[in-house]
This record gives structure tokens, sequence and C-alpha cells, in this order.
């Protein structure tokens, strides 16, 4: 098989619509994090019709009983009010919680949430190498649909289960500015995906997940190098889990920090 990616092809890349690129200094990966969070999930809110709030300390997205509730702290300094209204929203939540804090700096206890930490990541720009695997820029209902599936499964996300294409990833998301969502393919069949966000000249990646049948077989190092090819010039961060540090270590990542991440108890 022939390896290609055709993330470069396509009109206008998200590196291109986002302004220049920054330069980023390991110690402010975790805040560069935090606004990139903040511009995808306000993005996918947004395309699911969800409340999006916006306050100095954190973003906030109000979704229904299967998406629930996903909060972004932005600042290491929540202010009392903020904390309380942070708090309201989570006991009034229609779903599941989950919330994110790239400083590790506010305590969600009281809230009932279990929590743990994951190192965020930074990677300069420099050269990227090329996929093994065919990879490209989701398009078409049928690839959007097929990268939601693939996440759906690789994360295990019980809450879009039966699953109702486009309610993860509506077809609108890859018409928000900065946001691009690949899928790589392994023997012809659709086997990992992922997101790729720009926002504020600085990259990241979420959901990046190989359907459990591919496992093993270099889809997430392919879809990852498909969609960092585009974003070579830039500075790029992340939030790795546990399996995905090593991959992320071998394209050029450095831990920077560590994110404390909360959510509902199961």
């Amino acid at each position: 098989m022939t390896a290609r990616s055709t993330s470069t092809s396509t009109s206008t890349s998200a590196s291109a619509s986002a302004g220049p690129p920054v330069s980023v200094a390991l110690s402010e990966a975790p805040l560069r994090q935090s606004r990139n969070s903040a511009a995808f999930w306000a993005a996918a809110g947004r395309c699911r019709g969800h409340e999006v709030v916006r306050r100095r300390g954190f973003v906030a997205v109000d979704g229904d009983e299967r998406a629930g509730l996903r909060i972004l702290i932005q600042e290491p300094d929540l202010d009392p009010g903020e904390l309380a209204e942070l708090s309201e929203l989570v006991h009034r939540a229609a779903g599941p919680v989950n919330a994110e804090d790239p400083f590790s700096a506010t305590d969600l206890n009281h809230l009932g949430l279990r929590s743990w930490r994951m190192p965020v990541m930074l990677r300069r720009p420099g050269p990227v190498g090329e996929p093994a695997l065919d990879v490209i820029r989701a398009r078409r209902p049928e690839e959007l649909r097929a990268a939601e599936r693939i996440v759906i499964e690789s994360f295990e996300l019980a809450g879009f289960e039966p699953h109702r294409p486009g309610e993860l990833f509506p077809m609108t998301l890859i018409g928000q500015p900065g946001v691009d969502v690949f899928v790589a393919s392994y023997e012809g069949v659709a086997a990992g995906a992922c997101v790729g966000v720009v926002d504020g000249g600085v990259g990241s990646h979420y959901w990046v997940g190989t359907s459990p049948a591919f496992r093993s077989r270099g889809v997430g190092r392919a879809v990852m190098l498909g969609a960092l090819a585009h974003l070579a010039d830039l500075p790029n961060t992340l939030t790795a889990s546990k399996p995905g540090r090593p991959l992320y270590e071998s394209l050029g990542y450095t831990v920077a920090g560590l994110s404390t991440w909360w959510a509902s108890a199961r």
C-alpha cells in the first residue's frame, strides 16, 4: 500500500486561518492549552446548540443529558464568585460533568467529583514525518461519521450510545475556524481519528483514537502525523493520557506540567 497524507491538500488549513505562529515557552503551555481547549469545546457546543458560558476564570459548555457539562478552567485563580457559579453549574448539570484544570490549582473536591492527573505537553515547531497510512481531512458527511464512530468506540463514550450520527461531531463542526477532523485508513478501512484545533497561533489535538480492531498497527501515529503535517510551523500543545504519552514523546512533545481532570463519579 502506498502511504499518503492529503491533510495538506485541501483549500485553507487551520493554521492559515488562525493567525501567525507564536513562540511558546514550556511554562506557558498550560495556559495555551487552556485557551485551545476552550476554543474547541465552545465551537463544539455552538454546533450542538448548547449554552456556552464565558467568564474570566472558566468557560463552560452546558449540554444535554448525553453530552453533559464541560468546564475549561482558564486561570489558576478563580475568585469566589466564579467558583460559586461553577459549582451551581455542576449541581444543575443535565448529564455527566467533566472539568479540565491545566494549572492544577482549583479544588473541586466539594462537588463530589473524582479526579486524576495527566501531563500537558508541548511540541515546538519542527519537521513532521510522513504517515505510513492514508490520512485525510474529513470534508464529506461519511468521512465525519467514520471519525465520530471511531472516537465513540475508542474512548468508550457510553453516553453517546446508541450512536446518533452527527451528535458528537455535527457537520458544522468542520466549518468552525481552526477546527479540522482527520481520519486514518488501514487497508482501506477507516481505523483512526483525531481533531486538530488552532487558536491564537497554537495548535492542539483532541480525541486521538484508534478503533479497537486496529490497535497496535501504527494507526495512532499515522493520524497524528497527518494532523500535524499542516501545523509543523506552529507550537502544539495537548493533554496526554498514560497510554498516549510515549507516542507523543516520540513525536517531539515534552511534558510541561500536570493537568487535573475532574469528572462525575461512575
